[in-house]
């Protein structure tokens, strides 16, 4: 792989990451896209090109971090706090909100890990089958058009629960599917349990740091133990995760300011008619 190629290849995962129309499947396309024009790096569902996508979506952490550092920095403080109240006996265990929320974060990416790990294999096969791509855009289209039609929401965030949580854990995994975007499901997932958006936004890019780093791992482990990178460029992965990184900062604030607007439908027209010319592309060539 080129360094062009990286960076090309990491601009669309920074971009697609936090657009909610599913940065796999797009990485997925770009991929095919450039084998096709003759570029040089392992098939899409290889282990290596699999391995890649994992960094350069790890570097929309990075993202994240920078995005959120101010609300990351106080829920880690007050829970903190809320532990130390709760182990002194000062508060019950119900009453101290940063606590529970971090628990509540880590038992929607259990129930992820949970049901994601077994099907994974399962899933990484429609990498190598752009056309199975369309079905899945489309549904995460009418997931977006469903948000903006949505009432103002009523709940706030001592008043996400377990089951709340447990749905969008179960969501998150179905974004292992290329074409159902991670972002997109688990604030459409949380917005119709009724959080207000910006608490959906949140929860939803908090969750998504041990999420990506947890799946980062196990991979990175079972390419260690097997293939190992030899059909990847280190200078590309470094450019990559940048790249995806500096673009994804950039993505996220356009992404978060939408959300607020209640404009998620501009991005199932973009996704519908991608499926479109993805079904008009595989029919004029078959």
């Amino acid at each position: 792989m080129t360094v062009w190629e990286a960076l090309i290849l990491g601009i669309i995962q920074g971009i697609f990451m936090f657009f909610p129309v599913s940065s796999t499947s797009h990485l997925v396309l770009v991929q095919h896209w450039l084998l096709e024009r003759g570029a040089v790096f392992p098939f899409p569902d290889s282990p290596e090109m699999i391995a890649f996508d994992l960094v350069v979506h790890v570097g929309t952490v990075v993202s994240i971090i920078f995005v959120f550092r101010k609300s990351l920095v106080k829920l880690v403080h007050k829970t903190r706090l809320d532990f130390g109240k709760w182990k002194r006996g000062e508060v019950p265990l119900k009453e101290t909100l940063h606590l529970k929320l971090m628990g509540l974060g880590l038992f929607a990416v259990a129930i992820t890990g949970i049901v994601g790990l077994p099907l994974k294999s399962l899933l990484e096969k429609a990498f190598a089958h752009p056309l199975l791509i369309a079905p899945t855009l489309t549904i995460t289209g009418i997931l977006l058009w469903a948000t903006d039609i949505l009432p103002p929401r009523p709940r706030g965030l001592r008043d996400l629960g377990l089951w709340l949580a447990f749905i969008i854990g179960l969501a998150q995994a179905l974004a292992l599917l290329p074409g159902i975007s991670r972002s997109g499901i688990t604030i459409v997932v949380a917005l119709l349990g009724g959080l207000k958006r910006r608490w959906a936004a949140e929860f939803s890019f908090f969750i998504a740091i041990p999420t990506i780093l947890g799946a980062a791992f196990i991979h990175g482990l079972e390419i260690h133990f097997s293939t190992g990178l030899a059909g990847l460029d280190w200078t590309a992965l470094v450019v990559g995760f940048l790249t995806a990184a500096v673009v994804g900062i950039i993505a996220l604030h356009i992404v978060i300011t939408l959300l607020y607007r209640a404009q998620f439908r501009f991005f199932s027209y973009y996704v519908w008619t991608l499926a479109a010319i993805i079904v008009i592309l595989h029919l004029f060539n078959s």
